[in-house]
C-alpha cells in the first residue's frame, strides 16, 4: 500500500512540474518583447533640400547642350579665295620644276582659269584660238592686256607640241605671274572707273 502511494505521489508531482513548465513557456511566448529606443527624426533628402537648384541646373545644362549642338552643326560659310591668290598659289610651286610640255600645259590652264574667273568669261571648254578671240573682244580685258595673254598662250602651245625641246626655256611660270599682275592692275583700274561713275551719277541725281 505504501508503495502504491509513493508511485501516485511521484506521478502527481511529475504532472504538476510539467504543467508549470508549460504554463511558463506559454507565458513567455505571449509576452511582448521589449521595445527599442525610437530613431531620430528623418531629415529632408537632397531632392527636398535643393529641388530648385537641381531644376535650374538641369535647364541650364539642357540649353547649353542645345547651343553646343547648334554651334557644331551650323552651316559654315565657305571661305572665298580670290582668283589671283589661287593662281599664284598654283604657279609658285612650278617654278622649281623642269619646263616641259606637261608644265606648259599646266601653266596655260592656270592662266586661262584665272582670266575666266577674274573677268567673268562664259564657262565652257574652248581651244586656245577661241579663247584668244573671246578675250580680245572683251571690253573689260581690253586689247592692251588681251594681246600679251593671247601671244603667251599661243607660244605655250607651240612649245608644248614641238618635238625637240627648245634650247632657251620660255620661263612660262614667271611670265604667267607677270600677266596676272597686269590683269590685277587692269581690274583695279576698272573698279576705280566704276566707283567714279557711280559718284558722278549720284551727284547728277
Amino acid at each position: 500500500m505504501s508503495l502504491a502511494i509513493r508511485h501516485f505521489t511521484f506521478f502527481g508531482a511529475f504532472l504538476l512540474s510539467q504543467s508549470a513548465a508549460f504554463a511558463l513557456t506559454d507565458t513567455n511566448a505571449d509576452s511582448i518583447p521589449p521595445l527599442r529606443p525610437p530613431h531620430n527624426e528623418i531629415g529632408p533628402g537632397l531632392w527636398e533640400q535643393r529641388r530648385s537648384a537641381v531644376i535650374i541646373g538641369s535647364a541650364v545644362l539642357a540649353v547649353c547642350l542645345v547651343v553646343a549642338t547648334w554651334w557644331i552643326r551650323r552651316p559654315r560659310e565657305a571661305t572665298v579665295v580670290p582668283p589671283d591668290i589661287q593662281a599664284r598659289d598654283a604657279l609658285k610651286p612650278l617654278l622649281a620644276e623642269r619646263e616641259d610640255g606637261a608644265l606648259l600645259s599646266r601653266v596655260s590652264q592656270i592662266l586661262r582659269k584665272y582670266i575666266s574667273a577674274s573677268f567673268e568669261l562664259p564657262p565652257g571648254e574652248v581651244t586656245t584660238t577661241e579663247f584668244c578671240r573671246i578675250i580680245i573682244e572683251n571690253e573689260k580685258i581690253g586689247p592692251d592686256l588681251a594681246r600679251p595673254i593671247g601671244d603667251f598662250l599661243r607660244l605655250c602651245d607651240a612649245r608644248k607640241f614641238a618635238p625637240p625641246a627648245p634650247a632657251q626655256p620660255l620661263q612660262a611660270v614667271s611670265q604667267a605671274l607677270k600677266l596676272i599682275e597686269l590683269a590685277e592692275t587692269r581690274r583695279g583700274a576698272l573698279k576705280i572707273a566704276i566707283e567714279n561713275d557711280g559718284m558722278q551719277r549720284n551727284e547728277a541725281g
